[in-house]
């Protein structure tokens, strides 16, 4: 059993206030030493089509996120997925049952966007994903990269959010977690609510969970 959930230590880090942005979470250290070797996470990989509504514990979500698009080499700040002219260009937000935040790579923390459970945004649809308890979006600002071609700009970003989203699938193969990456989601409502620039655009997203047994 999980003894653990994110929504209590949601609840013991934020007591988030109604109308309010959520509090800040302090994420955990990676686990270096857990998961299945790589090839056996590829055997594994696949697309879910049904999620346990069980929340991820603290450490399985700073796991996560750091496999997706974390920094791996501090000396120079470079993280776990590559990106052109290493812009950095993708972000990931994370949308809960508590509200939306941003992973700030830097800090190892989830920034509190906004308050609420905004995941029908990413799929509000009767599905049997449209219940999984963590919504990971991929969101690009293009405005990272340099030159004025902003066709080819997109074009990288488009590249870039698939790398991070396929780090979020091997990472959920290797762990015992399931994901299935997404390209629909209500672009505009999540615009609004992760107040997005002109530039930052979202490409991709991954709902994440335990299997649902």
């Amino acid at each position: 059993m999980r003894s653990i959930t994110l929504i209590a230590m949601v609840t013991i880090f934020t007591g988030a206030v109604m109308g309010q942005a959520p509090q800040d979470i302090r994420l955990n250290a990676p686990d270096m030493e857990r998961g299945l070797t790589i090839m056996k996470a590829f055997g594994r990989r696949a697309s879910a089509t049904s999620f346990s509504q069980e929340e991820l514990s603290l450490q399985d979500l700073s796991d996560l996120l750091w496999a997706s698009n974390g920094i791996n080499r501090p000396e120079s700040g470079k993280r776990t997925a590559p990106t052109a002219v290493n812009a950095q260009d993708v972000d990931i937000y994370v949308l809960l049952k508590t509200g939306a935040y941003l992973y700030d790579h830097k800090t190892n923390s989830l920034r509190g966007i906004a308050p609420g459970d905004n995941r029908k945004l990413v799929s509000d649809r009767q599905t049997n994903f449209a219940g999984a308890p963590v919504m990971l979006v991929l969101v690009s600002d293009i405005s990272r990269f340099r030159g004025d071609d902003n066709d080819r700009k997109l074009s990288w970003a488009a590249m870039d959010a698939g790398i991070v989203s396929q780090n979020i699938s091997l990472f959920c193969a290797g762990t015992g977690m399931v994901t299935r990456p997404r390209a629909s989601m209500d672009f505009e409502g999540l615009k609004k609510l992760l107040n997005l620039t002109a530039t930052q655009y979202p490409l991709l997203n991954n709902p994440v969970g335990y299997p649902n047994e």
